[in-house]
Parts: C-alpha cells; sequence; structure tokens
C-alpha cells in the first residue's frame, strides 16, 4: 500500500492511522486482559485502578516528553519505533512476572508483604502502558496540528479492539487472554513498518513478536511458571487441592471462566441443619458437584437424590416456605447451580420458572451431557421453565404471579463470606429488586431470601434487613410487622421470609416449630418477644471493639464449634435458659454478666424490633458500621465504615480487613492523587521558565485539560456499574461501555475538526449540553436500563450502544479542539504538558468514582461529571488566548 503523506512528512498516510488504531486497541485490550487476570486470580477485577495504571503511564510519558520535548522532535521516528517494537515483550514479560509475586488483596492490612506485592503488581503493570504511551505520544507531537485525525483514530481503534477482545473472551481462558493484545500489537508493528517504508523495522517487530509470544508460552512452560496465580484462598483452589479432584467442565466466555469440579470432599451443604445427621437414616453422599465463576464458589450443583433420600430437602432453609404452600407456583430468581429449583421440584411445586442472566451457565446444563447425567437433566424437566434473564428484570414487567419467589444464596459463596468484599455491583439485592419481587407474588404468596451470614460483629445482614423492611413499606403494607418471620444459623445462613399480606397466626406457628426442630435461631416471629442483653450494651462493646480499648465485660465469647452451636434453640422468652447454657462455660461471663445470647443474634432482634417500631434511625446511628439499605444507586454489600470515622481507624486497620476492598479505594485514590499531582507539577518545575514562560492562559489550560481528564473517565467507570444492570455483567459491561464511548468520541473528534474556527461560540454549547445529558442520565438511566434487561442479550448491545452514542460523542470533541488550538496558537510547549494534565486527571477521576458511588450514589458521579464540563468552559476562553503579538485566536 502507498502511503499518502501529510504536513510535507513520509509517513503520514492510512497505514500510519491503522498503527495507532490497533496500539491504542492493544493498550485497551491489555487493560481489559489484566481486568479478568485478577477477576479470576484474585477477588475482583479491580477496574478502577487498572484504569488507574494505564492512565499513569499517559502521565508519565508526557512528563518525560514535556521535559526534553524538543530532543522528542528531532528523534519522534526513532522513539516511536522504539517504544512499539517494546511494547509486546514488556507486557508479555510484566504480565508473566506478576504472576510471580501475586498478591492476596484479603489479607492486604493484615500482611504488610502483601503491600509490596500489591506495589509489584502496580509497577510491572505500569510498564506496558508507559511504552505505549510514548508511542502515541510521539505521533500526537508530530501530527499536533491535524491532532483531530490522528485521535479519531486512536479512540475508534479502541473501541473496535475492545469488542474485538469480547468476542476473544470465548476462545481464550483468561490466563490465554493476553495472546489477543498480543496478535494486534504485532499487526500495529507491521502498519507502522509499511507506514515508515522500513523493511528493519518489520524484521524488528518480526522478532519482538517471537520474543513476546516465547515469554508467555515456552519460556512458562519451560521454568513451570503460572500464567494466571489463583489466591489459594479462592474457593477453586481448595476444590483443586483434594485428592480426588477431577474437572469435569471447563468453559471460557466473556460471562467468566466456568469450571465444574467433582471430589467426595464437595458438601456444599448451605444453612442445613446440623440435626439432619441425627435424624435421617441416610444422608446423601457424593451429592454435590461444585460451580465456579472466574474461581468463585462453590454454586453446588446437587444430584438427583433418590426418593429415599429426598427428606435431606427439608433441612434446608429455602425449604421453609413449602411447609405454608402446598403445590405451588415457584420463581428462582438466579438458578446458579440449581439447588433452589431441585428442592421446589422435590417439595412438590406445580410449575418452577428459573432465570438467570449468565447464559454460560444455563448452556452447561443444557448442553454437557455430564451435568445433565449428573442433575436428572433438570432444565428439561417437565414442571421447569427457564428464563435466560436476570430474574429481577423478568418479574419486573408482568411476567406472572407466583406463589413463592426464591433469592437463594444467589452469589455463592462470595457474599457476606469473612474474606470481605470487593466493591462490586449487587443488583439483585436492591430495595428496588426486592419491590419487583414482592409484587410478583401472588396474594399470601412468599418471598423467602436466604444469605450467608458470616461476619462477627454483623454488616451485610442488617443492611439487608433494613432494605426489605423498606421495600415492604414502599408496597403499601397495612402492617408490616406481621409481613415477615426470620431465622438464621449462627455464622452460616439468614433466612428472611416475606409474605404478601401478612403471615397468620397458624403459619407463625409452624414456622416456629420448624425453626426449633432444626435448632435454628429465631430472629423475628410477629408477636414474639425475645430476652436479650440491652441494646446500648451490645452496640458499647462493638464500638469499644472498633474504636476503642475492649472492655472485659464485652458480651463476645469465643466463637463457638458446631458442637456448640447444634443446641441453640428458639429464643422466645420461654426459651431463654436454653441459650445461656449454649454459650461456653469460658465466655465473658468470667468477668461480667454472661450474655444470654450470642451479641449477633442478639443484635439481629433488636434490628428487627427497631425496624417494626420506627427505631431503626437511632440502632443505625449508634453502630460502628454505615446500614443503609441498597438501592439502585447504591447496590454494594461493601463500604461500611463511614469516611468520618477512617481517621479514627487508622492505627487498627487489621480489626477491619473484611473492608480490604474499601480500603484499597482509599489508597488508590491517595496515590492517583499524589502521583498525578507530582507528574503535573515536574514539567513546570524543570521547565516553567523555557517552556511556559511566553504562553498565555497556562492555568487555563490546566483547569480545561484537568476538567475533561477528570471527567471522561468519571462517566466511562460510572456508566461501567450503570450498564451492569441491563448486561448483568461487569466484563460485557466494561467492554461495551469502553467500546461504546471510544468509538462514538473518536467520531465526535473527526467532526469537530470541521468547527475548529467557531470553537469560542459553539464548544460552550456543547459543554452545556453534555452536562444537561450527564445529569439526565445520572436521575434517570437506571429506567432505561431496566427496559433494555428485558430485550433478547442481542438486542441489548445496540440499544446500550445508542444510549451511550449522545453524550460519548459530544464528549469527544472537546479534547481534539483544546489539543489542535494549542498546536494552532503556537504553544507547543503546553501541547505536551495538557495531554498529561488530562490522563494524570483521568488517574484520580478512575479512583474517584467507587468512592462517590459508594457515598453518594452511581448517578452522583455522573452529576460531578457533567459539573466538570461545565468548570471546563473559562478554561477553554484561557486556551484560546493567543501568544503576545499573535492574531486573535478565533471570530
Amino acid at each position: 500500500m502507498r502511503a499518502t503523506h501529510e504536513s510535507g512528512d513520509p509517513g503520514f498516510g492510512t497505514p500510519l492511522y491503522v498503527a495507532v488504531g490497533l496500539l491504542a486497541g492493544a493498550i485497551i485490550a491489555l487493560q481489559i486482559t489484566v481486568m479478568r487476570i485478577f477477576a479470576a486470580g484474585n477477588w475482583a477485577h479491580f477496574g478502577s485502578f487498572i484504569v488507574s495504571v494505564a492512565m499513569l503511564g499517559v502521565g508519565i510519558s508526557s512528563t518525560v516528553m514535556c521535559v526534553r520535548q524538543p530532543w522528542f522532535e528531532r528523534h519522534w521516528r526513532g522513539v516511536a519505533g522504539a517504544a512499539l517494537i517494546a511494547f509486546g515483550p514488556v507486557a508479555a514479560g510484566a504480565n508473566l512476572g506478576a504472576q510471580q509475586v501475586p498478591f492476596n488483596a484479603m489479607f492486604l492490612i493484615a500482611d504488610p508483604q502483601q503491600k509490596w506485592r500489591l506495589a509489584a503488581n502496580f509497577g510491572l503493570y505500569l510498564l506496558p502502558f508507559v511504552t505505549g504511551s510514548l508511542f502515541l505520544g510521539s505521533v500526537f507531537l508530530k501530527a499536533r496540528e491535524r491532532f483531530a485525525r490522528v485521535y479519531f483514530a486512536d479512540l475508534v481503534g479502541c473501541g473496535v479492539c475492545g469488542l474485538g477482545l469480547l468476542g476473544g473472551m470465548f476462545l481464550y481462558t483468561p490466563e490465554q487472554l493476553i495472546q489477543i493484545p498480543l496478535f494486534m500489537w504485532v499487526a500495529a508493528g507491521a502498519c507502522w513498518a509499511l507506514a515508515m517504508r522500513s523493511t528493519r523495522l518489520a524484521l524488528a517487530v518480526a522478532a519482538a513478536g517471537a520474543l513476546a509470544f516465547a515469554i508467555h508460552l515456552p519460556l512458562a512452560d519451560a521454568f513451570d511458571l503460572p500464567r494466571l496465580a489463583v489466591s489459594d484462598y479462592k474457593g477453586v483452589s481448595y476444590a483443586r487441592r483434594f485428592p480426588d479432584s477431577k474437572q469435569v467442565y471447563e468453559r471460557a466466555t466473556p460471562f467468566g471462566y466456568l469450571e465444574v469440579y467433582s471430589s467426595s470432599y464437595l458438601h456444599f451443604a448451605p444453612g442445613l441443619s446440623d440435626n439432619a445427621a441425627l435424624d435421617l437414616p441416610e444422608m446423601p453422599s457424593n451429592a454435590y458437584l461444585g460451580l465456579y465463576v472466574d474461581g468463585d464458589g462453590p454454586n453446588g450443583i446437587i444430584r438427583e437424590l433418590p426418593a429415599a433420600q429426598t427428606k435431606y430437602f427439608d433441612y434446608l432453609p429455602m425449604a421453609l416456605p413449602f411447609l405454608l404452600k402446598d403445590q405451588p407456583d415457584v420463581f428462582v430468581v438466579q438458578f446458579g447451580g440449581g439447588l433452589s429449583a431441585a428442592a421446589a421440584l422435590r417439595k412438590g411445586a406445580r410449575s418452577v420458572t428459573v432465570a438467570d442472566s449468565n447464559p454460560a451457565v444455563l448452556s452447561a446444563f443444557r448442553h454437557d451431557a455430564g451435568l445433565r447425567g449428573f442433575t436428572g437433566d433438570i432444565l428439561h424437566k417437565p414442571r421447569l421453565k427457564t428464563v435466560a434473564q436476570d430474574g429481577r428484570i423478568h418479574l419486573s414487567h408482568g411476567a406472572g404471579r407466583y406463589d413463592v419467589v426464591d433469592l437463594s444464596l444467589a452469589d455463592s459463596a462470595g457474599l457476606s463470606s469473612p474474606g470481605g468484599f470487593a466493591i462490586a455491583e449487587k443488583y439483585n439485592y436492591t430495595r428496588e429488586a426486592m419491590q419487583v419481587y414482592m409484587r410478583g407474588l401472588k396474594e399470601g404468596g412468599i418471598l423467602s431470601v436466604t444469605l450467608w451470614n458470616k461476619e462477627e460483629p454483623p454488616k451485610s445482614v442488617l443492611r439487608l434487613y433494613a432494605t426489605l423492611v423498606e421495600a415492604a413499606r414502599a408496597m403499601g403494607e397495612p402492617d408490616v410487622r406481621r409481613c415477615f418471620f426470620v431465622t438464621s444459623s449462627y455464622l452460616s445462613t439468614a433466612t428472611v421470609l416475606y409474605q404478601r399480606g401478612g403471615f397468620g397466626d397458624e403459619a407463625i406457628a409452624k414456622l416456629q416449630a420448624r425453626t426449633a426442630a432444626l435448632s435454628f435461631d429465631e430472629i423475628y416471629a410477629p408477636g414474639a418477644k425475645y430476652e436479650v442483653d440491652p441494646l446500648e450494651t451490645i452496640l458499647a462493646a462493638y464500638r469499644a471493639q472498633l474504636f476503642g480499648a475492649v472492655p472485659k465485660t464485652l458480651p463476645h465469647p469465643p466463637l463457638p464449634n458446631a458442637a456448640d452451636t447444634e443446641d441453640q434453640a428458639s429464643p422466645v422468652e420461654d426459651a431463654a435458659p436454653a441459650e445461656e447454657e449454649a454459650v461456653p462455660e469460658d465466655g465473658a461471663g468470667a468477668d461480667g454478666p454472661t450474655p444470654k445470647t450470642m451479641p449477633s443474634i442478639a443484635l439481629a432482634r433488636h434490628a428487627w424490633q427497631a425496624l417494626m417500631d420506627g427505631s431503626w434511625p437511632a440502632l443505625a446511628a449508634g453502630y460502628p458500621f454505615d446500614l443503609h439499605p441498597l438501592s439502585n444507586e447504591k447496590p454494594y454489600f461493601a463500604a461500611y465504615l463511614r469516611p468520618r470515622d477512617l481517621p479514627a481507624v487508622l492505627d487498627r486497620l487489621d480489626l477491619l480487613q473484611d473492608e480490604w476492598g474499601y480500603l484499597l479505594l482509599w489508597a488508590t485514590l491517595f496515590i492517583a492523587c499524589a502521583s498525578g499531582l507530582l507528574l503535573i507539577a515536574l514539567p513546570a518545575i524543570f521547565g516553567w521558565r523555557s517552556l511556559f514562560a511566553r504562553c498565555p492562559g497556562k492555568a487555563g489550560t490546566l483547569l480545561y485539560f484537568a476538567c475533561l481528564g477528570m471527567g471522561y473517565i468519571m462517566v466511562e467507570v460510572a456508566l461501567i456499574s450503570h450498564f451492569t444492570l441491563a448486561l448483568s455483567n461487569a466484563t460485557v459491561s466494561a467492554a461495551v461501555l469502553i467500546t461504546g464511548m471510544l468509538v462514538f468520541s473518536g467520531i465526535g473528534s473527526l467532526v469537530a475538526e470541521r468547527h475548529l474556527d467557531r470553537a469560542r461560540t459553539r464548544l460552550p454549547f456543547v459543554f452545556a449540553t453534555i452536562a444537561i445529558l450527564l445529569v439526565a442520565y445520572g436521575v434517570g438511566i437506571d429506567r432505561a436500563l431496566d427496559w433494555v434487561g428485558t430485550l433478547p442479550y442481542a438486542w441489548r448491545l445496540p440499544c446500550c450502544f445508542a444510549l451511550i452514542f449522545p453524550p460519548a460523542f459530544l464528549m469527544g470533541m472537546p479534547m481534539p479542539t483544546g489539543m489542535t488550538w494549542l498546536a494552532r496558537l503556537g504553544k507547543a510547549p503546553l501541547f505536551l504538558w495538557a495531554w498529561g494534565v488530562n490522563g494524570c486527571m483521568s488517574v484520580v477521576g478512575a479512583a474517584a468514582v467507587p468512592i462517590l458511588a459508594t457515598s453518594f450514589g452511581v448517578g452522583a458521579a455522573l452529576v460531578a461529571a457533567g459539573a466538570l464540563y461545565l468548570l471546563a468552559v473559562p478554561g477553554l476562553f484561557a486556551l484560546l488566548r493567543p501568544l503576545p503579538g499573535g492574531a486573535a485566536a478565533v471570530a
């Protein structure tokens, strides 16, 4: 292909633009790949963290180039070529090196070594983004007067390649996924060699490609180096270590890497009463397979039990609604491993409708011969119907009414686990979701919610209680006090039953009798009275545990083993002596009053009393953790520590290691602010007189590009969280959002080139429109996404792209307009600095969004981004100020 030339410089033509697009796409693909690696190997995808690392690479590159700008202008070809050639081997080497020093986020607070491991990961993954940014910066610098076109190639390449990576996730497991950005990089190198008309460069790219793939493939095999280091504490790691463990199913998809293991050591019985082993003549053996998604689990897959063993289901908490409902129509919100569906079928349900938003899970149970045989082909049972959709969304659009709606352990062992939480959206548990489930009930129908309850002190379960009661009140129940029955198994599960219209006395008596027979703890029953320690005593003890010295009378005996808790009987008033006997003899009572029951159980009973009598705000205010209900705006089972309390616990963070996900956000924000401000300041410190002395409008230019960088990335990260509501998967949401944002912004960049001469009059209007759109999205996009979620998956993607288009198109205009005018006005010293400011503030913005979302809601981040775009308007007028003695900038 013969390149056309621009600006008198050989090489500026189609091949160069394609090279820019492919290398930019490889950078984005690498970001998403690293997110997948973290999700499969650690506890979350750490999306904002990875975006911050990538944008920090831009900041470092721009800082170096700004300080030595004349040298980079003279040697731009050599710098761009060397950076491009280095990208692939550096990316492959950094990824392999990072897997040799894996960090375990769960012990980020307790183990000082983990901080160094995190720093090593940070530094290693930063390297390829620095090299990629050096290439792009060199091209931007040389083509600065035609920046809009190069920027268009950059953004569109990012978007298209990001979508390509999404398709590649069907072909590659997370540990092999890095091959896709490497292929993109090799193609970029070939186009660059064509643009430069250099055979030597083409040979160098080929050699570097061979080295990169050798690092990832034969080198790792030769030295037995793991390409993906999975945390020893993830569920799949335990499964792999069982002596008779066998992987019976595996599939890579964008919806997660699915694995199923068999082992005689798998005894997945969520909330199973200890009495089952005493009462049943025969316990099922080898009854479960373990389903793991990105290493998280297990979701229990129960085999089809023979008729003689089906009494087993009676000892599971999700069987409680069937005490009151004979041959009910049942809706299971999330299929998971099929345990709730199997229980419903065995308990005589007339029909069972199961939903699951993960098509890969449903496909496995439909088509894999091994899973079909093990489960008795559960998805093809005559009484069972499947819905390939999020259950919350399916019910929200009048999909029918049911006698029982079941939401049991929808997040496997990951929810309320003692390992703590990443900041991940849990839309199935929000107030709006609970109202949907309640509206999906027939009159007298029962909503059954079971979740893991392993925290001490309790946090997530209290937040769920408040969410359910708030939803019931919003339903207009005449007497909310009669609508709930709550039971739990200590440090295992909690089950909340809600009956539309309220429980009758006979139903309450049945549930109480069954709770006692299972040796579960009764937390709340309409009309029941409980003898427990005073609320203030419990709250004071928990506050002291977190904020001060623990008093001797702390009602917190050592955690009992299974034998200690086996006989915890019903906590109604006449059963109090039995509870006292359940407290270990070496408990806190040795130095003070013996607690009447375990403090977390007593607190739960107080919580329900407060929710019923209206004193919940006072209890929540006195509790050391934030207990606000979940909503679509704040769908997080995390971030319990109030920001105002952070300074008081900095010397005892070991007590809060289950809040590692939230603390990591603050640490990331601190590092982002410190590094970003340093990188912005360095060019000014080392070159103020020589670089900036004759450039008017420096402060305004800084404001302009800072607002653009922070605002754009805040919209991107916030919308990824929002779009998970419709797409039901964070990885798919990230790929779709990034693709749409960048492609449509690239189109906006190209259109902006036509309006450069009227920037002073037109761009403020663009900023105002962006702000209006972002505020509208922050307030109301959930309603649109809720509707989009009801469509077949193939239709959801174009609908999501349609929603992304208006703001993304407009947001693509300000950056190239500002950069081009810096070049036109002769403010070349500010050109690279402005690009760096944009990148550095993107680091800060990516880290700030999760903090804003957990504190004020996801919509608040969009509103804040809208405000930033308005704040950029005065910066625009400063940027357009001409050099002394120069012509006016624009009419």
